[in-house]
């Protein structure tokens, strides 16, 4: 199991990008957490396998494809505390 710490910037708030991620990650299985930040980019801590996190990256984009500049992901190994994934606020 991994952990994903995600940063999307670009117009992805105020276009439904939290709720989207929400239903993409819950559909997949993955667990954790999204938010919007202050500075205009959207936060996300996720957990499951490798592949499926990539998944849920890919999907996030292929959805998103216009509106996203940039993307940070930090991977490390999962802390296996969350129980489902939420919207944050």
């Amino acid at each position: 199991m991994q952990q994903a710490h995600i940063f999307y910037s670009g117009i992805v708030q105020g276009v439904g990008f939290r709720y989207t991620v929400n239903s993409i990650a819950k559909d997949l299985g993955v667990k954790g957490w999204v938010r919007n930040l202050v500075d205009g980019r959207v936060e996300i801590l996720a957990e499951g396998l490798e592949e499926t996190l990539k998944q849920m990256c890919l999907d996030i984009e292929n959805h998103f494809d216009r509106n996203i500049r940039d993307k940070q992901v930090d991977m490390r190994e999962a802390s296996q505390k969350f129980q489902n994934f939420e919207i944050r606020y």
